[in-house]
C-alpha cells in the first residue's frame, strides 16, 4: 500500500475536549487547555520519515498513537508496557476480556513474542506475511496479561503497510493495535474516521491514506490439535487450508464464537468474536431482493416515510427508489469482495455522518471469498439474510 496521506504539507490541528488527565497523556500543555489532535501527513519521503520519528517518540514515552495499516487504522501502544496498553483499553472503552493483536515488523520479533513456533506458523507466515493474517500461538513471558485478556495465547500479525512497519522498526518493540474507534463501533479506514471517533481521546494520528483492504485480518488459532478459524477475513479459510494441506472436513465449525470465552471457559484468543460488533449508529438490515419492486414493498412496510433510508447494492441496483421515496439514498459497490471490503466501512461512516436511521445492504454471496465480509455484516446487522451460493 502506498504511504499517501493528507495532501496538506502542514500538520492538521483539530481542537478537542480533554478526556484523560494530563499525566495520563504525557502532554505538555495545561490541564484546563483543550488538547489538539495532530494529524501528520505522510505523502512524501520527508513527511513519512518525520511522522515515523514523531510516532515512535510518543510510543516510547508510553503514549498511544493512531497508525494506518492495510486492514483498518489501529490505536497503537507498546505491547510490552502494561500501563500503555491499559491506556489504550481506557480510550476505546474496550472490555478487559477482549484481547488485542500484537503487531510485529519481522519474523524474529514475532518469535520473541511466543513460547513455540510450529511448522504451521512458518508455512502461513511464508505465504501471507506481511499481510492481513493473524496467528494465535502460545505467548511468551514478555507479553503482559492485559494484552491477552489473561489467556495463555497471543495473537500476532506482521502488517504490510509501510508506515506501521516503519514505526515498529523505529520503536524496536511490538505494538498492540486494535482498531482506532470506540469499542463495538465501525472500524476506521481513513484518518478522518479516527479523528471523528476518538474526539478528545487521542493527540496524534498518522495519515497513511485509505486502507487498501478495509476489514480486519483473518485470525487462525494454531495452538490446538487442528487449526481453528477464529475470525474470517479477506484471506479465506480455503486459502489457509491449501497452505496447511489440511482436509476441510477436520476444521471445527461455528466460526466466531459469540460467547465471551472459548470452549471450556478459557479466555478469548482473538478480537472480533462477540456477537455484536462493527455496528453503525443506523439500524442495519442485510436483505436479499429479487427486483426493485420487492425492495420497495419491504421498505414501505418497515420504515416511516420521513425516516432517512439508504440502500447499498452490488447486483440488484434500485434505479427508481429515489424518485418514489424521499429521503432516500442509493450507493453501488462493485460485486467483488476486494472492492466491497475496501468500501464497506467508509460507506457505513458516511451514512452515520448524514444521519441515516435505516441502512439496507444487499446481502453478499454465500461463498469462501465473501466469508469475511459476511461475518462483519452479520455481527453489525439487526437482520441478516444469507445470500445465494456462488
Amino acid at each position: 500500500m502506498s504511504s499517501v496521506g493528507a495532501r496538506n504539507p502542514t500538520v492538521a490541528m483539530i481542537k478537542k475536549k480533554p478526556l484523560l488527565p494530563q499525566s495520563a497523556r504525557g502532554m505538555s500543555c495545561a490541564v484546563d487547555e483543550p488538547p489538539s489532535i495532530n494529524i501528520l501527513p505522510a505523502h512524501t519521503p520527508a513527511l513519512f520519515e518525520a511522522a515515523v520519528r514523531r510516532a515512535a517518540l510518543h510510543l516510547r514515552r508510553g503514549s498511544v498513537v493512531v497508525l494506518p495499516t492495510e486492514t483498518v487504522y489501529g490505536l497503537a501502544a507498546n505491547a510490552l508496557n502494561p500501563e500503555a496498553v491499559a491506556l489504550l483499553y481506557s480510550i476505546k472503552g474496550r472490555p478487559a476480556n477482549n484481547p488485542v493483536i500484537v503487531h510485529v515488523s519481522s519474523l524474529e520479533m514475532a518469535r520473541s513474542c511466543v513460547q513455540s513456533w510450529p511448522e504451521s506458523a512458518s508455512r502461513l507466515a511464508s505465504a501471507f506475511w506481511p499481510g492481513p493474517l493473524t496467528l494465535v500461538l502460545p505467548r511468551s513471558t514478555q507479553i503482559p496479561d492485559i494484552v491477552t485478556a489473561g489467556g495463555n495465547t497471543v495473537a500476532l500479525r506482521f502488517p504490510s503497510h509501510p508506515m506501521m512497519r516503519a514505526v515498529i522498526e523505529a520503536c524496536g518493540f511490538p505494538l498492540a493495535a486494535p482498531s482506532a474507534n470506540l469499542s463495538s463501533q465501525v472500524s476506521p479506514t481513513t484518518a478522518s474516521h479516527c479523528a471523528q471517533a476518538l474526539e478528545g481521546r487521542v493527540t496524534l494520528i498518522v495519515d497513511g491514506g485509505p486502507c487498501q483492504i478495509g476489514i480486519e485480518s483473518t485470525v487462525i488459532d494454531l495452538t490446538l490439535a487442528e487449526p481453528r478459524l477464529l475470525r474470517p477475513g479477506m484471506i479465506s479459510a480455503d486459502s489457509i487450508r491449501a497452505i496447511l494441506m489440511t482436509d476441510s472436513s477436520t476444521w471445527p465449525s461455528g466460526v466466531g464464537d459469540a460467547a465471551p470465552t472459548m470452549p471450556g471457559g478459557e479466555p478469548l484468543r482473538s478480537p472480533g468474536m462477540f456477537a455484536k460488533h462493527y455496528a453503525p449508529q443506523a439500524r442495519l438490515l442485510v436483505w436479499s431482493w429479487k427486483n426493485e419492486q420487492a425492495l420497495q414493498d419491504r421498505i414501505a412496510t418497515m420504515s416511516p416515510e420521513q425516516d432517512p433510508v439508504h440502500v447499498i447494492a452490488h447486483t440488484e441496483i434500485p434505479l427508481e427508489l429515489q424518485r418514489l421515496r424521499s429521503p432516500v439514498g442509493v450507493s453501488v459497490i462493485p460485486h467483488d469482495p476486494e472492492a466491497f471490503g475496501r468500501a464497506l466501512y467508509s460507506e457505513l461512516h458516511d451514512c452515520d455522518a448524514r444521519g441515516v436511521t435505516t441502512l439496507i445492504i444487499e446481502t453478499v454471496p454465500n461463498s469462501p471469498r465473501w466469508e469475511g465480509i459476511a461475518d462483519r455484516l452479520r455481527r453489525a446487522a439487526s437482520e441478516f439474510e444469507t445470500g445465494r451460493i456462488e
